[in-house]
């Protein structure tokens, strides 16, 4: 096999776009339909512009052939793939990812292989430059959940079908691989599987010694390691229904990878407990002899697992062929996100560095991908970001994708936040009492002091934003200051100089400001202090000292004229002086610094804070009292935690400019109250719709202020903030 071409690293920096379609019932879920790279162009380019050396690409059947194995719809992948034969970058194309084939087959066809090996010939046919294949992703685990836990069609939860789905798989890349390489002889298999390891109770060490010898099963099969001496074969014909002739069929074909391909997940590592009671009931289950706890390890166990490096030297030391990391990515915040990628990058240059061949790290799903959280069972529209975020009309890079291009470049992630660890490290990371490492048989390691991180300077201590700052910070394990007037006044340039030289943070949060509305009309100065002046200078010494600046503006900057959601690039024209004070600092602050995101956003509510608008609803309710709520003034209700996240993401980000951050919902207050209470579970009668007239308001309001982004919608809907708020109501 010719050797890679190398980063100065050692290592080359794959990418891959997350391309499912699986089939639950009679439905098919393709996640290239719902992140919108079918009909988007220019995600190609995108991609290459990371600096990757390789493309994970999505060349799939049931997307190519849905409907005839005869008809096939090359357009989409032509269009792809012409951009890429002009680039430097390697295609790895996939041609079964986690799916069971078109409608016209599935994982227990007994005709499946040669049906897939014919589409395979097609493929190669029609672009015989191509010479890396993966061409079916994780045939292990796609058995796993299709035969043995009846998640994905046929939902069986049976050894033999398992087997049989399993052996049809592989199977059907061998046929593959010989069709392809009888086009292109060069052409090299990239096999992908998760390689978790089982950790466990004495008790259950027999169990994890099984889990830990399936999990190379695809790979032992497909280089032809499966014998009467091999550790399952009894399991395989006595339980599974494998005959010996099956079995024997893939040593005397044998089709070794030529990269083996390491999928590797901060769930990945699991550990079995016969001690039911310690932990949540959606992790039981059992065997035939015990019933257990099946938890990830880093939930559970109190020492880190050996990790991905341990897993890339296991892999190693089994089959000696050249490795690739092909599958990284985390469902968590953006700076868990980056702290996962800067962990497993190292990781993978440690196992290069002890002798493991590694010869590729690959960032997972550039786009996205979407309702992983219930592995694909349903379509509840959850997006977890990749290097873009396609939320947009044009997909938005992330963080990620900055880290990508250090990568590229042969140099590990330097974000100031990486020197906090990840949630897997923390303390709060268990969902039961942590289980010593010695019980659960995990080495212990020696732990690295970490350098002391530079914090995210928050101004606003006393305030209801500034507060949930603070507590979602802490919840994210990113350092932070919090700051009253007495620590840092924004409007005075020596203490704010002052507060950033004592704290070198990173970036600054203002969360400080004057939020009385009908209290602003009398106390003008007061208000123009807190609101203008604080936040310019804030802007101008953070333009001083190269910090990003997150600001909050409000929509009372709008005069309300319109029935539709104001975007961000709708013309101002506030009403009162608060709005004409937030308008005003807006135009000051980006006059000031280049690198300041201001933050639109509405009608506010959350859990800690029992004075704003929802809060103040169910206490009246509760007490039986009628509860005023006006009926002509529509609104944007902003769950806070959303908003926090939400601006802390595109902080990281490195965003700027005008963004609108509500949960995007326009309703009259009257109108909000109904729904709340509803679902508080009080009487909706008590709620008094009203004209704002009606109300003891001073300042005029705009009786449409509703806000909507045209940038990128960065958080969720109402109906999750509603749930998240009373779920967080009833934890408090």
């Amino acid at each position: 096999m010719s050797q890679l071409d190398l980063t100065p690293s050692g290592i080359e920096l794959w990418g891959g776009i997350e391309g499912t379609v699986n089939r639950v019932g009679d439905l098919f879920h393709s996640q290239l339909a719902r992140n919108g790279h079918d009909v988007r162009t220019g995600d190609i380019e995108r991609c290459i512009a990371l600096g990757i050396r390789a493309l994970r690409y999505p060349l799939l059947w049931e997307r190519v052939a849905p409907d005839d194995p005869c008809c096939l719809d090359w357009r989409q992948t032509d269009a792809s793939l012409a951009v890429m034969q002009r680039s430097a970058v390697r295609v790895i194309a996939g041609l079964l990812h986690h799916g069971s084939g078109p409608a016209y087959t599935s994982l227990v066809d007994p005709r499946f292989p040669e049906k897939f090996a014919c589409y395979a010939r097609m493929v190669a046919s029609r672009y015989p430059w191509i010479d890396h294949y993966t061409p079916i992703n994780e045939p292990l685990t796609t058995a796993r959940f299709s035969g043995l836990y009846g998640l994905w069609y046929p939902h069986a939860r049976d050894a033999r079908v398992f087997w049989t789905a399993l052996s049809n798989q592989c199977r059907a890349t061998v046929l593959a691989m010989r069709e392809i390489r009888s086009v292109n002889a060069q052409a090299k298999l990239v096999q992908t599987e998760d390689l978790g390891r089982t950790y466990s109770t004495r008790t259950l060490a027999y169990q994890a010694k099984f889990n830990n010898q399936l999990r190379w099963l695809a790979w032992d099969l497909l280089a032809g390691r499966v014998s009467s001496s091999h550790f399952l074969w009894r399991w395989l014909t006595q339980k599974c229904g494998a005959s010996e002739r099956d079995i024997e069929w893939f040593a005397e074909n044998p089709c070794p990878p030529d990269i083996v391909g390491v999928n590797y997940y901060v769930t990945s590592d699991r550990f079995l407990d016969e001690s039911l009671a310690r932990y949540p009931t959606r992790f039981h289950g059992g065997n035939h002899h015990h019933r257990y706890a099946d938890i990830e390890a880093a939930r559970s166990v109190a020492e880190p697992t050996g990790g991905l490096r341990e897993r890339l030297d296991e892999a190693w030391q089994r089959y000696r062929r050249p490795l690739a990391v092909t599958e990284i990515h985390i469902d968590a915040t953006r700076d868990d996100h980056l702290r996962w990628i800067a962990e497993t990058w190292q990781a993978a240059n440690a196992a290069r560095d002890a002798g493991a061949d590694v010869r590729a790290y690959t960032i997972w799903a550039l786009f996205g991908s979407l309702d992983w959280n219930c592995l694909l069972t349903a379509c509840h529209g959850y997006y977890e970001p990749g290097a873009f975020d396609v939320r947009g009309a044009v997909p938005r890079e992330t963080a990620v994708a900055g880290a990508m291009r250090e990568l590229a470049a042969g140099s590990a992630p330097s974000h100031p936040l990486l020197v906090s660890p990840g949630w897997w490290h923390r303390d709060d990371r268990f969902f039961c009492p942590p289980v010593p490492a010695a019980r659960a048989g995990v080495a212990r390691r020696r732990v690295r002091p970490r350098a002391e991180a530079r914090p995210i300077l928050i101004s606003g201590a006393n305030g209801t934003l500034g507060r949930a700052f603070a507590r979602i910070c802490a919840r994210r394990g990113l350092a932070y200051r919090l700051l009253d007037r007495r620590e840092m006044d924004i409007a005075d340039e020596a203490s704010t100089a002052q507060a950033i030289a004592l704290h070198r943070p990173w970036a600054i949060v203002n969360a400080s400001g004057y939020v009385r509305i009908d209290e602003a009309e009398t106390e003008i100065d007061r208000c123009h202090r807190e609101n203008v002046l604080g936040p310019e200078v804030l802007a101008a010494a953070c333009a001083r000292s190269g910090l990003p600046l997150v600001v909050y503006s409000s929509d009372m900057v709008f005069d309300g004229r319109r029935d539709t959601p104001y975007t961000e690039t709708h013309e101002t024209g506030p009403l009162n002086v608060y709005g004409r004070s937030k308008a005003d600092a807006e135009a000051h602050v980006l006059a000031r610094h280049r690198d300041v995101l201001v933050v639109r956003t509405s009608s506010f509510f959350g859990p800690w804070d029992e004075g704003n608008f929802v809060a103040r609803l169910l206490r009246a309710l509760g007490e039986g009292r009628a509860f005023h709520a006006a009926s002509d003034v529509t609104v944007s209700p902003t769950y806070v935690p959303h908003l926090v996240d939400a601006s802390l993401d595109l902080l990281i980000d490195g965003e700027k400019g005008i963004w609108h951050l509500t949960n995007e919902e326009a309703l009259t207050w009257s109108v909000f109250a109904e729904i709340a209470a509803d679902r508080a579970r009080l009487q909706t009668g008590l709620v008094n719709a009203c004209l704002h007239d009606d109300l003891p308001w001073t300042a005029p309001r705009p009786v449409y202020s509703a806000l909507k982004t045209e940038r990128s919608r960065v958080m969720p809907g109402l109906d999750r903030a509603l749930d998240q708020y009373f779920r967080e109501r009833e934890v408090a």
